[in-house]
């Protein structure tokens, strides 16, 4: 992470602490932001997906963001801020600006399936807040898929300064450093980030360093310089707990691995259920395991 570019390197897609009535516990996110950038990690992006953003109240959500600044510092914060409609969504990215923040991270229109005239209108209004803005491409989530093409046109026009890529397809990142090569990528999902990083991604937008951020950002940091030596083995070790993150119940299971760690991971709000329990079994085992190997 850089002053000029504070998307960059492991910001960690936070997961949102509750109480036992479904409360959010800001003094234990306080500590958990805090935490994660003390065990390596460079920042934390909430309201993410994984932040459960989408059952706040806007109350919630804005306190959420002044939570993590304070305990951080606003350069080592990059909130989400979708919404359905695009004046919602610049106003989120003004209270970030407000709050301290030096960048916010932008899904594409999500209530219904956008075409590419509605996609290049809604950054371009969010852009308006006056800050760097990061493309986020969910197409399995939000069924609007920002191709390479699209995205070296949202960047030409200056609307975005990189994209965390979701797409699950590590072919992109050639075609994106083609057609836009000053476009910053992000890795969007853990099970990709051996490929998106020898590929050339400059950042890591990141689900698993809730629960072993340590691990995760030495693996990170070897595979960006391309030390395969060292990425490989640990790329192996954690593949059984990443490949959560690109599961429907990734925000449980990231939750329940922060439990088995000895962090608050904690309850959802509904309508996420709990996980069934051959799915706790996979997600306990293969924490327990990396535990067990020694990483954290």
């Amino acid at each position: 992470m850089t002053d000029h570019h504070p998307w960059r390197g492991v910001l960690v897609a936070t997961a949102l602490p509750l109480n036992d009535d479904l409360s959010v516990d800001y003094d234990r996110y306080a500590e958990h932001c805090a935490w994660l950038v003390g065990n390596g990690c460079d920042g934390v992006v909430p309201n993410g997906s994984l932040g459960e953003y989408q059952v706040l109240t806007p109350e919630e959500r804005a306190r959420v963001v002044e939570t993590a600044v304070a305990a951080i510092g606003g350069e080592r914060v990059m909130p989400g801020v979708a919404a359905y409609g695009s004046a919602e969504a610049r106003r989120w990215a003004e209270q970030a600006g407000e709050a301290g923040c030096r960048a916010v991270m932008l899904l594409p229109p999500n209530a219904y399936r956008a075409d590419e005239r509605s996609v290049l209108a809604h950054y371009a209004e969010v852009a308006r807040s006056g800050l760097p803005v990061v493309a986020y491409n969910n197409p399995i989530d939000t069924k609007v898929d920002l191709v390479p093409e699209l995205l070296a046109r949202l960047h030409g026009e200056g609307y975005i300064r990189g994209v965390k890529e979701f797409s699950g397809d590590v072919r992109r990142a050639y075609r994106i450093a083609e057609l836009a090569p000053e476009l910053d990528l992000l890795i969007g999902a853990d099970d990709v980030l051996l490929e998106l990083a020898v590929a050339g991604a400059k950042g890591w937008v990141a689900g698993y360093p809730n629960a072993l951020p340590r691990s995760c950002a030495e693996l990170y940091r070897a595979a960006a310089v391309g030390d395969l030596g060292t990425a490989l083995p640990l790329y192996r070790q954690l593949h059984p707990l990443l490949r959560w993150d690109s599961q429907v119940e990734f925000v449980q299971a990231i939750k329940l691995s922060m439990d088995i760690a000895g962090r608050h991971g904690g309850p959802c709000r509904p309508p996420r259920a709990a996980l069934l329990p051959g799915q706790e079994a996979a997600v306990r085992a293969a924490t327990e395991k990396a535990l067990a190997a020694g990483l954290g």
